[in-house]
């Protein structure tokens, strides 16, 4: 009950409000602040009073463009960046090492035989043999199903208006025709040759036409015609294209044009050549790959030997079988005792040059690369390669980089917060932002061609792309790889890691081994592989490689907070103070005098609200309301009524009954809350 009478009292007490109108809680305010400006207002004569009101207000204003600007700067979350150099114990890094070619072609050769006599037919077209060396006299039927599933296609751009698109392999086995753009293609049966005939234009497939001027198709082949002798590199306007189409026989096509013949073999190579190998078991394709007793020959890790079994074997769709020393998932990473290039790591590999497919490999040498422990090599974009016959010195700095997280920059610390699933999780390894573009690649891939690329790993239940199972695969893979919509996708998906290791190389090489010692060093290398006192190494397929520490210093790349809620506090109130002399209570004053107005306004409401209703209660009854005596009255008992005397004769009118009369109830009247005397809230 005493808390009830509290809180009424409370509620009373607020209800008087801190002032009476808003300009007497003003004129309170200025003349109380202690923020300089608005005591002169109400303190000096009209002429100051005008200037300092404008001077007050002029410099409010240039508090609030500050303050402004000042907070927008802290939400901005910039970061500064501070390098600092220290020295310790390191610990080595994990380096990877794979040979430039994937497999070894005696093993995957009964795969990609077909696929290498189309190559070297269309070579020979291309090319324009002279008369009489075709290769094809000789040689079995070619079987053009797998060409025409992605045909090489020349582009003559004679007539740049109307570009004509030329078949290597005619569809008929009988003559080449021309095809354009649009994908429209005739024929010509029985064509001549004329004197002003180029290569990209017609073919002559005539039994009896000369060898003088052209050349004879073998079997069920054709061949381009080949080229005057005096033609000129301005007269072969002709392109070398891969054909993609949606799928065989469709004119939805598109055509990947390259400067070079050289490329546009190699491109179709790799298409053809995913397409095959795809459709191979993994044990099998590391079966053909290069084992590491074959390919690691020496290793030496500071003064400690080690072999083939210190590295971890894994998989890698572009070279291959590869192996990693150091990896740290088996077991604790190895530190590096002294900078220095006797303390580093050596090795000696066998690349077997030899062996290497022709139409796939163009560069021979190993692929390395240096990485954290526990994270994936992504060699083909951050890997270097090591030339055959050098012996290769790679000295390592350490670049530690930390990043801060959100708000001020988007990175991540494991990758859990990143909406792409990584399917790179299978090897166990940690997040890396090349991960997360491959992963997201290989779902918008999976997504929309229904197959996953063979260069990436693969989710549950999905297959990887070929010909047979996916005709369209190959025109699906151009059009998402060039499309700037999904990579933009990825980009915005994928998020750097937070904190990251990079080592930067310092390389040098050198003749291995020189020319006085190569004899007795290829009789031990040979004897140690093959237990063979022949000599079966030769200077193109060895290479050495010496990593080490170049010096104990690390460089650590750290990001700070440019502006802080220390910065931003301090800020505020140095602009404060300068323009206006305030201070924080000045500030608590402000909020004061805000709190109060408030109030004021909140009592003005009720009030106007109490005399709205009295308005429609009056506009109601616009009779004052009867008392209660009236009331009553209204009511008494019939008992206590005269009769009427207008009814009766005036000479049998009755005399008054006695009765008692009503009492007045005005007594008992309800006093109004308003006149209520001031003490009587403390009952």
């Amino acid at each position: 009950m005493n808390l009830k009478k509290y809180f009424i009292r409370a509620l009373h007490r607020l209800q008087k409000g801190p002032g009476y109108t808003y300009k007497e809680l003003l004129v309170w305010y200025c003349d109380n602040t202690n923020t300089h400006g608005p005591k002169r207002i109400i303190k000096e004569g009209p002429k100051k009073k005008l200037i300092w009101f404008f001077l007050t207000l002029l410099f409010a204003s240039l508090v609030f463009w500050q303050w402004g600007i000042l907070i927008n700067t802290y939400l901005s979350y910039n970061v500064t960046s501070s390098l600092s150099i220290g020295f310790k114990t390191m610990k080595f890094p994990a380096v990877t090492v794979c040979n430039a070619n994937p497999f070894k072609y005696s093993e995957v050769k009964h795969l990609l035989k077909e696929l290498d006599r189309l190559i070297e037919v269309a070579l020979e077209r291309i090319l324009q043999p002279t008369p009489g060396n075709s290769s094809e006299n000789a040689s079995p039927p070619l079987d053009l199903e797998l060409w025409h599933q992605i045909p090489l296609v020349l582009i003559d751009e004679h007539d740049k208006d109307n570009p004509v698109i030329v078949d290597i392999f005619e569809s008929n086995q009988t003559a080449l025709g021309n095809q354009t753009a649009g994908g429209n293609q005739t024929a010509a049966d029985n064509q001549t040759a004329a004197d002003n005939q180029t290569a990209a234009d017609n073919q002559t497939a005539a039994d009896n036409q000369t060898a003088a001027d052209n050349q004879t198709a073998a079997g069920n082949q054709t061949a381009a015609p080949p080229a005057q002798a005096n033609t000129t590199s301005e007269e072969k306007k002709y392109k070398l294209a891969v054909k993609l189409c949606s799928h065989q026989g469709s004119d939805n096509c598109t055509y990947r044009n390259f400067t070079s013949a050289a490329q546009a073999v190699t491109e179709w190579y790799i298409l053809q050549s995913t397409s095959i190998l795809s459709k191979v078991p993994l044990q099998e394709r590391i079966r053909m790959g290069y084992q590491a007793e074959d390919m690691i020959l020496a290793c030496l890790y500071g003064a400690e030997p080690c072999n083939y079994k210190n590295f971890t074997q894994i998989y890698h769709p572009d070279h291959g079988n590869c192996y990693i020393f150091n990896w740290g998932m088996d077991e604790e990473a190895l530190n590096s005792s002294n900078p220095g290039a006797e303390f580093g790591l050596k090795l000696i590999l066998d690349i077997s040059q030899q062996d290497y497919i022709p139409y796939l490999s163009s560069a021979a040498g190993a692929r390395l690369m240096l990485h954290q422990q526990k994270s994936f090599p992504f060699l083909k974009d951050q890997g270097i390669y090591a030339m055959a016959g050098t012996e290769t010195s790679i000295g390592v700095l350490v670049d530690e980089l930390e990043r801060m997280g959100y708000p001020y920059s988007d990175c991540t610390m494991n990758g859990s917060d990143v909406p792409v699933k990584n399917l790179y999780s299978q090897y166990n390894t940690s997040y890396s932002i090349q991960a997360c573009l491959r992963s997201c690649f290989q779902n918008h891939m999976i997504e929309i061609c229904g197959c996953g690329h063979y260069m990436f790993p693969l989710p549950e239940r999905v297959n990887y792309c070929n010909n047979e199972d996916y005709p369209g695969w190959a025109y699906c893979y151009s059009s998402l790889r060039s499309s700037i919509r999904h990579r933009q996708i990825c980009i915005d998906s994928c998020k750097e890691t937070c904190n990251d290791t990079q080592y930067k190389m310092t390389i040098s090489m050198a003749d291995w081994p020189s020319e006085a010692s190569e004899d007795w060093i290829f009789h031990i290398l040979s004897y140690e592989r093959d237990m063979s006192t022949n000599v079966t190494l030769d200077r193109n397929g060895i290479i050495k490689l010496n990593i080490y520490f170049q010096e104990y210093n690390y460089r650590t790349i750290s990001e700070s907070a440019a502006t802080t809620i220390v910065w931003l506090l301090s800020s505020l109130g140095g602009q404060f103070g300068f323009w206006m002399g305030g201070s924080v209570l000045c500030l608590i004053e402000f909020g004061e005098i805000i709190i109060d107005a408030l109030w004021i306004t909140i009592i003005n409401v009720i009030s106007w609200c109490k005399g709205l209703k009295q308005k429609r209660v009056q506009a109601r009854y616009p009779d004052a309301p009867p008392t209660v005596s009236e009331l009553v009255e209204a009511h008494t008992n019939l008992g206590f009524q005269h009769e009427d005397t207008d009814a009766l004769p005036r000479d049998e009118v009755l005399p008054p009954e006695p009765g008692t009369p009503p009492p007045n109830y005005d007594s008992l009247r309800v006093q109004p809350l308003d006149v209520l005397g001031p003490d009587s809230d403390a009952e």
